[in-house]
């Protein structure tokens, strides 16, 4: 049942996060820092950062929702809201060409995704396990 759980989450999660990174974040991120982006991407990094970051959601948020109904969506939000804004609003104070725009987008988007990622997650293993 975790295993069906961390693979649903995170095939939201991935699959979401790409659109919206190739539509939206991209060309934000390219008009306001685009000399500072590696070109290719470094995957590694974003690996680790997508199985850790789901992991830590899973235990945090969806296992509990799942075994004891504990809350989902708002606890998924916070968790989103911080990660997200701890990246961004430490990026907006200390480099020189970060965007409010960025910054805004970009943790609205982390509140948002993880808390439905969450929540479909937990929902597709509810329809799979019963």
């Amino acid at each position: 049942m975790t295993l069906t759980l961390y693979t649903a989450t995170a095939a939201v999660f991935l699959i979401l996060d790409a659109i919206m990174l190739t539509l939206v974040m991209k060309p934000l991120f390219s008009r306001h820092i685009g000399p500072l982006l590696a070109e290719p991407i470094r995957i590694a990094p974003a690996a680790l950062f997508y199985l850790a970051y789901i992991a830590g959601l899973v235990y945090l948020v969806s296992l509990p929702a799942l075994k004891t109904g504990a809350p989902l969506l708002l606890p998924a939000l916070v968790i989103g809201l911080m990660a997200y804004g701890t990246y961004e609003f430490t990026s907006w104070s200390v480099m020189r060409d970060w965007h409010w725009t960025m910054v805004a987008t970009d943790v609205a988007w982390g509140g948002f995704l993880t808390a439905f990622s969450a929540w479909a997650g937990v929902t597709i293993t509810r329809m799979i396990h019963g």
